[in-house]
């Protein structure tokens, strides 16, 4: 990680382009910047960077603006000099093919935006997905001092005296409509309600999971998860997060300080117990990855085995990110967490996670974070299943899963890809029954490309219509953090690779036990052999561009999604440690 090796090469001095004469290149850079309005007392104070990533097409950074004053003004007050700076904006609903195909496009512009322009602290703001991921990626490439700012949650709507938010309950009554159980109508009105206010989605979904994980890593202030985007409380986190940065860019407490070991154990903790987005696995790999670590699913599994889920909000319970606020927010779940956790793990503010919950507020009453004796579900929110379908790894949200069909036995209803999934998956005539098994095949990162959220796969509406509720489904893609359902994801290898997926039949029966941790496709391998003979599966590849970059360094999800040119160049050890 890149780190000034002379005391001097700070602020406006950081990173000179180079004329064969240093000082010519800072008497250059400070006429230009001057030019904005700038004094030399301006000048020669710390610089922290602010990364921009407000957008007409990402709603859930919609108080951008308000986060950036709030920033600078906690900037100021401790004697930094602000600067702003715009990076790519990702939102989860406005970006083809998926958001995922351009996450590490937007850490390379974070990560070369921190490495080219002047800051000795970089305070990052976002919210929507993968956002939050692709800028702790950057950043922990950058390797200089940095902090992350989340933009916070939306508010909940109401729809007939029910609370709503997205989006959880935009499947739940999209599955109704689907059903024929809503007209319309009501379902037109309840599009009306499901996003009450910019910010990200109510629930623990990706960007929630992300936001609780930054607070567990120690990489943003204590507070940073919960408080709702449109209130005084965020802008308050905001401009604590200011004054903060520029402590950090002070005492050069880098990033590689703060992304340790024992902080991304307490992070996967933390996603256990919260019965977090199954998507924050990948992301945690991938910026693990850049910090050197590797990531260990059966030891991630085995905490899961003992990490109880705490949390009652949509998906595994009934809450909303505002009443996660309103009992405390995270300090409350890190309380109760505390025997599990690495309290010496150090945090931005310069003291360890243990010394920052003993200062927080006193504990009260609340109803929302479960104890470890009371837990919500008794395991974590996240199994890693393994078996001849999915040698590499597969995940399963067991905390948002149907409890009967933890156990399943049933015949594979097998589709091709996208297209023939959305070609068939209504038909009167589709071949499925309740007991069955789906199968959606090229849908993982290269296979898409981009590892969509398809996984979560609709009930076929014959049966939807019929009342079934949930089915096993399995894929080598992603689902959203707010969906629901007995759903088996990110199986390793996938299909486009050649992966066991690829060569799986309908009518093949498929094995599901999540007590045993397993996945297995209940097929010979020597007819798994001929039919990969029978009929190889050709690589992708395109002809130009990002996508070309895309196809040819893109990972599988057991390592990240990240590229491979963009992971840590020596490993330094294996995250959880066993």
């Amino acid at each position: 990680m890149a780190q000034p090796d002379d005391p001097s090469d700070t602020g406006m001095r950081r990173g000179l382009t180079s004329y064969g004469d240093a000082d010519f290149s800072l008497f250059l850079r400070k006429a230009f910047i001057k030019g904005a309005g700038y004094t030399d007392a301006a000048l020669d104070r710390p610089v922290i960077g602010i990364s921009d990533t407000g957008s007409g097409y990402n709603p859930c950074h919609g108080n951008m603006a308000q986060l950036i004053e709030a920033v600078q003004r906690g900037v100021m007050l401790a004697g930094g000099l602000p600067v702003k700076f715009p990076t790519i904006s990702l939102h989860e609903s406005f970006a083809h093919p998926t958001s995922m195909y351009l996450r590490n496009l937007m850490s390379i512009d974070t990560e070369e935006m921190i490495r080219a322009q002047p800051m000795d602290a970089v305070v990052l703001i976002g919210g929507c997905d993968k956002t939050v991921p692709a800028q702790l990626m950057g950043a922990a490439s950058a390797g200089i001092p940095a902090l992350q700012l989340v933009t916070g949650s939306m508010l909940t709507g109401s729809h007939r005296g029910e609370t709503v938010g997205a989006c959880t309950d935009c499947r739940r009554y999209w599955g109704r409509y689907r059903a024929d159980q809503i007209d319309a109508q009501e379902i037109a009105a309840v599009n009306d309600q499901l996003v009450a206010s910019v910010g990200t989605c109510s629930v623990m979904g990706t960007a929630s999971t992300m936001a609780c994980i930054v607070e567990a890593l120690g990489i943003g202030v204590p507070g940073v998860a919960s408080p709702p985007a449109v209130t005084a409380g965020r802008l308050r986190v905001a401009e604590r997060s200011g004054a903060v940065a520029v402590q950090l860019a002070r005492s050069r407490l880098t990033i590689d300080k703060i992304l340790t070991a024992k902080a991304f154990e307490n992070a996967m903790r933390v996603l256990l117990a919260i019965g977090g987005s199954t998507n924050a696995i990948v992301h945690l790999t991938a910026i693990a990855g850049r910090c050197g670590f590797d990531v260990d699913l059966a030891a991630l599994d085995r905490l899961g085995r003992e990490t109880p889920v705490l949390l009652d909000l949509k998906p595994s319970g009934a809450h909303y990110m505002e009443d996660f606020h309103a009992a405390g927010g995270m300090t409350t779940l890190l309380r109760e967490l505390k025997p599990l956790l690495h309290l010496d793990a150090l945090t931005v503010t310069g003291r360890t996670l243990g010394e920052e919950l003993e200062a927080a507020a006193p504990p009260f009453h609340q109803t929302v974070v479960h104890t470890l004796a009371r837990p919500l579900y008794r395991e974590g929110g996240i199994a890693v299943l393994k078996g001849n379908l999915a040698p590499g790894g597969a995940i399963i949200k067991q905390s948002a899963a149907d409890p009967k069909l933890m156990e399943h036995e049933g015949r594979a209803v097998v589709f091709e890809g996208a297209a023939d999934l959305a070609r068939r998956i209504d038909a009167d005539d589709l071949d499925v029954h309740e007991g069955d098994v789906l199968v959606l095949k090229h849908i993982g990162p290269k296979g898409a490309p981009g590892m969509p959220e398809a996984g979560y796969i609709p009930i076929p509406r014959k049966l939807a219509r019929a009342g079934v509720k949930d089915i096993v489904r399995i894929s080598d893609g992603r689902m959203s953090g707010t969906a629901f359902g007995t759903i088996v994801l990110h199986v390793t290898p996938e299909s486009a690779v050649g992966g066991p997926l690829a060569h799986v039949r309908s009518g093949d029966r498929i094995r599901l036990s999540v007590s045993r941790r397993e996945i297995s496709l209940l097929v010979p391998d020597a007819e798994l052999a001929r039919r990969a003979q029978e009929r190889p599966v050709q690589p992708s590849s395109a002809e130009r561009g990002y996508r070309k970059l895309f196809l040819q360094s893109v990972t599988q999800a057991d390592q990240g999604v990240d590229f491979d040119f963009l992971r840590a160049p020596r490993t330094i050890g294996r995250v959880p440690k066993d």
